[in-house]
């Protein structure tokens, strides 16, 4: 079976996916357009969000078209066709499931699974993920992390995800990641949209000072 062709992961200015655990569909443009004006360029909305779809599209609809908006916690491929008629192109999973990995690439949408091993890691690469998303990161652990990009392709694209804040960003950068993943460090229901602002320009300030 030939591999399917895979999305490449974006040429981002800062690789910082926000993750919009809970957003309701009122106040996710509010909080895109912060979180575009800090720096971010990628944003989810988890599909066990009230009304995912709708934020998803509003986003879309609001924020530059370098700024890329899709989905968390896909676990079907058809929520993945769901999520392209929204207007996402970025389908985020905390598992690794084939089918929506190669159905994601078969629509050219970004991919980004999460994987814990070295067994799911290699199997998401094989159906076309774009990124991996080690998950959960603080569970894995940076010396986890290293261990596994050792033995990935040097051109794999590694995210860290889950329990991750802007201040452990240099240990896992030292550890061979390359993109973060912030949840609840920088978003929970609730906050506001200047509250998302503040938390943003920090992880911003964070990641521009990585070595």
């Amino acid at each position: 079976m030939p591999k399917p062709t895979s999305t490449p992961w974006p040429e981002f200015r800062r690789d910082l996916v926000a993750i919009l655990r809970g957003v309701k569909p009122g106040e996710a443009v509010a909080i895109g357009e912060a979180l575009a004006e800090a720096g971010f360029e990628a944003i989810e909305v988890p599909l066990n969000s009230p009304e995912p779809l709708k934020s998803i599209e509003a986003l879309r609809r609001a924020l530059p078209d370098n700024v890329l908006v899709g989905a968390g916690t896909v676990l079907e491929a058809d929520q993945v066709d769901a999520v392209k008629h929204a207007g996402g192109g970025l389908i985020v999973s905390p598992n690794c499931d084939r089918q929506v990995i190669s159905h994601s690439a078969s629509l050219g949408l970004v991919s980004l699974p999460g994987v814990f091993t070295a067994t799911e890691a290699f199997m998401a690469l094989r159906h076309g993920a774009s990124a991996l998303k080690f998950f959960p990161a603080s569970n894995l652990g940076t010396g986890g992390i290293k261990a596994l990009t050792a033995v990935l392709p040097k051109e794999t694209v590694i995210a860290a995800v889950g329990g991750v804040a802007d201040g452990d960003f240099q240990s896992y950068r030292n550890a061979g990641t390359r993109a973060f993943g912030l949840g609840s460090s920088l978003y929970k229901p609730g906050y506001s949209a200047q509250d998302v602002a503040e938390r943003a320009r920090a992880a911003v300030a964070a990641y521009d000072a990585l070595s």
